[in-house]
């Protein structure tokens, strides 16, 4: 395409924004709302998807060594869990560390476990992690059925849940997310429609006298896509507004270690281009849905 068709297309496509007046507020305001919306989802989406990464990855597998295991055995077992394709790492934990743990997972109460040092009656045990966490289930059988292998803990009942609770909040957000895209598509589909209804004799004219549909319809590409573009700048400054303030002022104050905002650099910035993205989308994808059927002369 030469130089001067494409600056063409490209004045043909901002004099229909300014041509649609009120046309063209509707259709910004249109997109503005729903990005808003989207661009809000996106920020909680991506936070919780973070938070749910970090939860998946504390997950580990406490494998508990038979008290009878003697220690050629103890490093036999840990050989051949390392030897595991799925595990990511395998830590010796000693008796003495496990009643060392438990003192201090129990706070003041840890203290009548003291009385047990000289006589520990716990286990070794070896601490495993899985490159991914959704594997940890079934390493862990394999784990339990090893030989010297007392028995096998990681929350069965809990990680479970854990996995599909982080699931079904994956999907519906993105189904949430995809909903409102659409919502947005079919009012900018629409309101395209009504201003190519407005120029549809002149769509008519420029087909007899041999203009290609690529040549009608590039300007209107064009001025979706601006549209899309324009209704993404407010949705990126109040949500990016929105989301320093919590960063700045509500981030310090969350006690829970799982629970921690993504930091505001880099995510401000892919955050603004998957609004950014996200509204040329709308605005190119709605022009497309709306000018086809009034090509067909």
């Amino acid at each position: 395409m030469k130089f001067r068709t494409i600056t063409r297309h490209f004045r043909e496509g901002l004099k229909n924004i300014f041509r649609n007046g009120w046309m063209t507020v509707a259709s910004i305001g249109a997109v503005t709302t729903t990005l808003i919306l989207v661009g809000a989802f996106l920020a909680l989406m991506l936070n919780l998807n973070e938070m749910a990464n970090k939860i998946e990855e504390d997950v580990e597998i406490k494998a508990i060594i038979d008290v009878t295991a003697d220690e050629d055995q103890i490093t036999a077992l840990g050989e051949q869990i390392e030897n595991i394709n799925e595990v990511d790492t395998v830590v010796f934990s000693s008796k003495d560390d496990e009643l060392q743990n438990l003192i201090e997972s129990m706070g003041e109460e840890g203290r009548t476990w003291e009385m047990f040092e000289q006589d520990n009656p716990l286990n070794h045990a070896y601490i495993v992690r899985t490159t991914d966490p959704l594997d940890t289930m079934a390493i862990a059988a394999e784990i339990e059925s090893y030989e010297s292998v007392d028995e096998v803990n990681y929350g069965k009942d809990v990680v479970q849940n854990l996995f599909k609770f982080n699931e079904y909040a994956r999907n519906i957000g993105l189904a949430i997310i995809v909903g409102l895209v659409f919502t947005a598509i079919f009012l900018i589909s629409n309101t395209i429609k009504l201003t190519i209804m407005a120029r549809s004799k002149e769509i008519g004219i420029m087909k007899l006298v041999g203009a290609t549909n690529g040549f009608i319809r590039w300007p209107f590409f064009i001025e979706g896509m601006l549209l899309g573009v324009l209704g993404s700048i407010i949705p990126i400054a109040v949500i990016l507004t929105g989301y320093y303030y919590l960063v700045n002022n509500i981030g310090d104050r969350i006690n829970f270690t799982f629970v921690e905002l993504l930091p505001f650099n880099p995510f401000a910035w892919q955050l603004s281009l998957l609004i950014l993205g996200i509204g040329t989308f709308i605005g190119v994808w709605g022009s497309v849905m709306s000018v086809r059927k009034f090509l067909k002369v």
